[in-house]
């Protein structure tokens, strides 16, 4: 009869086994393909802002990197290859590197807990190191859409203030790509200003404004910038103005963002309901109705 210390004995040869296969294909793997091996952003990898992510990227290169190359669909590859261009993440991981750590964090994240629920005798439920290899499955998907959402705060914040910037460099005289790059000497660091930094360096390679403009529209993904490159393009098309363009644009997205913040607004009063509700309430009304309570039981005394 199957006892627990009997399921906890195979569980754990089993993923002493995938250790072993996944560290002995590593060494004995004849890999000679350069591009397998290669980093993200070319032979040295970018640093990511996370730690645990360059920590994770050398244990990809040398245990599961080969594995995560066997992964092939289009469609996956498609969609992880989308999420690190909008996150910002692609000098930091390519494809290859993503589904690296999605492997090693999906084996090493139950090995690690089970150890630790075996030597500390934790008693952790088993249903948890399923749970855990899913977590660590989708610790790089994570990452990716947190990054996304800073990016898409950093720019939706700069955006109004920069559309401003070029519409009165434009007013005063200076072309479209000169407006840019005013921006980009004046500008402080940000997001923004690095991607139409890269707008520049495109046209400087070779490609017309709607290629460079174009692009920038996919590595953002968003709205507010995907209708300035649609503005600014038609009236290159049309031969509109771009400062009067620009300036409709810039008048536009601050009325939006006015919008975004009274819904947030609305948001935040109705979120204030339960802990009005379930907290604040009854400690007024314990504040309140308590002497009387006691003066009830207790009478005068």
């Amino acid at each position: 009869m199957f006892t627990f210390e009997f399921f906890i004995l195979v569980t754990g040869l089993g993923l002493a086994a995938l250790s072993v296969y996944l560290f002995s294909t590593a060494v004995f793997t004849n890999n000679t393909d350069a591009e397998a091996l290669a980093w993200a952003s070319g032979n040295e990898p970018a640093k990511s802002k996370s730690g645990l992510i360059n920590f994770s990227r050398p244990l990809v290169h040398n245990f599961t990197l080969q594995h995560a190359q066997r992964i092939q669909g289009k469609a996956y590859r498609e969609r992880i290859r989308r999420r690190l261009l909008t996150a910002g993440l692609s000098q930091e991981l390519n494809e290859d590197e993503f589904i690296g750590l999605q492997i090693l964090w999906g084996v090493f994240f139950p090995i690690g807990f089970f150890v630790m629920n075996f030597a500390l005798q934790m008693d952790m439920p088993m249903l948890m190191f399923p749970a855990l290899a899913v977590a660590g499955w989708m610790f790089p998907t994570i990452h990716a859409n947190q990054a996304r959402k800073k990016r898409y705060i950093d720019v939706v914040v700069d955006l109004p203030f920069f559309i401003d910037l070029m519409a009165l460099s434009t007013e005063a005289g200076l072309d479209f790509m000169g407006a840019l790059q005013r921006i980009v000497d004046k500008a402080e660091a940000s997001t923004l200003a690095e991607e139409f930094n890269l707008v520049l360096k495109d046209i400087k390679l070779g490609s017309s404004r709607k290629e460079a403009l174009t692009r920038l529209a996919d590595r953002l993904d968003i709205s507010e910038i995907t209708s300035v490159v649609a503005v600014v393009r038609d009236a290159d098309e049309t031969g509109a103005s771009i400062a009067q363009v620009l300036k409709d644009q810039s008048i536009q997205m601050r009325l939006e963002r006015f919008v975004r913040a009274e819904k947030a607004g609305a948001r935040a009063s109705q979120a204030m309901l339960i802990p009005l509700m379930f907290l604040i309430l009854p400690a007024v009304m314990i504040m309140v109705f308590a002497p009387v309570v006691l003066q009830f039981f207790y009478g005068g005394t």
